[in-house]
């Protein structure tokens, strides 16, 4: 417990001290690209707490996290049905990982070209940035389960939902959650680059004209928040996913203690 909340405060801690650090040495500051942090967070106020927060903040938000949830939910299912059903895995896995290789970002103009620009293409992006990374988690955790564990399954007679839900699912839990946290760190890259080609809306389409409008404070202030929200969001997460696989972490300390 001692080193946890060691570990919390040192995470807390840290960007709070960089913060303080960058104030400090940006005070005096007379660059016209690097204003003073008390100018950047009076235009962070300004702008994403109170002018752009509806029309902006919200939006980008929402469209990472109904995109995240696509992708990630997808991802389960067919990840789920590749393992399970080994000749259909034959079949796409090289499909699957010939479009893996592609950087998530090369997509958005072919997915610009497909639906057009809008909402759908933003939120169609960081779903398909979100599938692959759960996808092969997915399949990785549940073809990586010990053989007792399916002996059990069949000594118990559990039927094949009852074997997905009861046994399965939770023994690739913590893969799984592996490959969630790394698409939502990927979803969050994709939600920026494609707010930035072709939108008007979004933290992304704001920064961006920011800096092409020489604003270097709106555009470090935008910067600012997507630090932040990256940095909340994955405290989220990590919570997340410390209750869910709460019996996961505790086995696991009773296996370093042993």
């Amino acid at each position: 417990m001692k080193n946890k909340a060691l570990l919390v405060i040192l995470g807390v801690a840290s960007p709070l001290a960089v913060l303080a650090a960058w104030w400090t040495f940006s005070a005096n500051s007379t660059n016209s690209f690097f204003p003073p942090l008390e100018v950047i967070l009076q235009r962070f106020t300004d702008l994403w707490l109170f002018e752009h927060f509806t029309s902006d903040v919200l939006l980008s938000m929402g469209n990472l996290f109904s995109g995240f949830l696509i992708g990630i939910a997808a991802g389960v299912v067919i990840g789920f049905v590749l393992a399970m059903v080994p000749p259909v895995r034959w079949m796409f896995e090289p499909t699957i990982h010939f479009f893996r290789g592609i950087p998530p970002v090369a997509m958005i103009p072919i997915v610009i070209t497909l639906i057009g620009f809008g909402t759908e293409m933003r939120v169609a992006n960081i779903a398909l940035a979100a599938f692959f990374p759960t996808l092969i988690a997915t399949m990785d955790g549940i073809r990586g389960i010990d053989g007792s564990l399916k002996d059990v399954c069949s000594v118990y007679r559990l039927t094949r939902t009852e074997r997905m839900v009861r046994v399965y699912l939770p023994a690739a839990g913590p893969q799984i959650f592996s490959g969630m946290q790394v698409s939502l760190q990927v979803s969050f890259v994709v939600m920026i680059a494609s707010e930035m080609l072709g939108s008007s809306k979004g933290i992304g389409a704001m920064t961006l004209l920011a800096q092409q409008s020489f604003m270097s404070a709106d555009m470090w202030a935008g910067i600012l928040l997507l630090g932040v929200i990256g940095f909340l969001v994955n405290i989220g997460f990590e919570l997340l996913k410390g209750r869910v696989l709460r019996w996961y972490i505790g086995s696991r300390r009773v296996e370093r203690a042993a």
